[in-house]
């Protein structure tokens, strides 16, 4: 006879969620702590009514839309409020990521269990192992000088062999929690603003987010809310306006509505922005306008975009007939168009960029 159930209930960005929790779950403790303790914890779990907490954790999926690192989420604030235990929290994760079908490990180091993600591309900033050709990254806040070696349970499950996958192809249905906010700049004389919406269950989604490669910031998409507003407002501004000042405009928008700040100041380590967070803060850095540019551009004006890095700088370029500063992709040649150069406007690159080959080109994906 199964022991009734307990229920938890937790606060996931703006959604209050409640799931049903077996006894046998809640209790189940890492002892001894060694080995033996993982294989016991595992083995308590599979034993355990957890059939209807995958369930519900399956459904809440699919009705906020969420991707992997959503599920990562949400399973992390279930076992936070299952367990007072880090230890007992990271392998209950682990169970739960292996019964959805993510390829993860679990290891033990000294005081520590670790959770570790497969994942084919890289995630920047915190800890990582190989094992084989397959590399496994800790996502929880411990710090690798602290973690040493550790040993790795070394058992796969059937079916569990998805990977982490970072990238954010559709925003998760939240509920909104909408506040607005208006830009401007000056450009010839005159002031122009848009006022927009954002929605701060959102920033707290992304404000989560380990630092991934730019081809997941550079094809994220931006809140229908917000995007909606500023191309409302563009579009007023600029009817019956030659379609490359129509771009300049765009381009000048970016450049000026924000301050320029470097993410070591704003906040003391490297954070690429997704296009909601660079419209939210009002400080940014290079590589933050030339996202939220390229997303307006490809979806105002139907244009191919691509990111171009330097060693230390990052703009864009525009596949458009205009003569100026260009860079070769294939057979193919896109226009500087550089969010971060103040007043510049298509294809003048800043000058100390003028001659120098870019490290390389991020690809962006049409259709959203």
């Amino acid at each position: 006879m199964q022991d009734k159930t307990r229920d938890i209930s937790i606060d996931y960005f703006g959604q209050e969620l409640g799931f049903n929790i077996d006894n046998s779950i809640s209790d189940a403790q890492f002892y001894p702590q060694s080995q033996r303790g993982i294989v016991n914890f595992f083995d308590r779990m599979a034993s355990s009514d957890y059939e209807g907490t995958l369930h519900e954790i399956e459904e809440v999926c699919k009705r906020l839309n969420l991707n992997d690192w959503g599920v990562y989420q949400l399973v992390d604030q279930i076992s936070n409020a299952i367990y007072t235990s880090p230890a007992s929290r990271e392998l209950y994760s682990w169970f739960i990521f292996n019964k959805l079908g993510y390829e993860v490990k679990i290891g033990l180091g000294n005081k520590f269990v670790v959770l570790m993600h497969y994942s084919k591309k890289v995630i920047y900033s915190v800890p990582s192992y190989s094992f084989g050709d397959k590399k496994f990254y800790v996502l929880s806040s411990y710090v690798k000088s602290s973690l040493g070696s550790i040993y790795t349970y070394k058992q796969n499950y059937p079916n569990a062999n998805k990977a982490l996958d970072l990238a954010l192809e559709e925003l998760p249905n939240f509920t909104k929690n909408l506040k607005s906010k208006t830009v401007s700049f000056k450009q010839f004389g005159k002031v122009y603003s848009s006022t927009f919406s954002y929605d701060i269950n959102l920033i707290d989604f992304m404000a989560t987010y380990p630092q991934a490669d730019y081809e997941t910031y550079f094809n994220a998409p931006m809140s229908s809310t917000a995007y909606d507003q500023i191309a409302s407002d563009m579009k007023k501004y600029l009817n019956k306006t030659h379609s490359s000042h129509a771009i300049n405009f765009v381009l000048n928008f970016v450049q000026k509505a924000f301050e320029y700040e470097r993410d070591q100041q704003q906040f003391s380590r490297e954070k690429v922005m997704f296009p909601d967070e660079t419209l939210y803060y009002d400080k940014s850095d290079c590589e933050d306008r030339a996202i939220l540019f390229a997303y307006l551009v490809r979806k105002l004006f139907k244009i191919s975009v691509i990111g171009v890095k330097y060693k230390d700088h990052m703009a864009t370029a525009l596949y458009i007939p205009m003569k100026g500063d260009s860079v070769k992709v294939g057979d193919r040649k896109f226009i500087i168009a550089d969010p971060t150069y103040i007043n510049a406007n298509i294809g003048q690159s800043m000058p100390k960029y003028k001659s120098v080959i870019p490290q390389n080109f991020i690809m962006l994906s049409y259709g959203k």
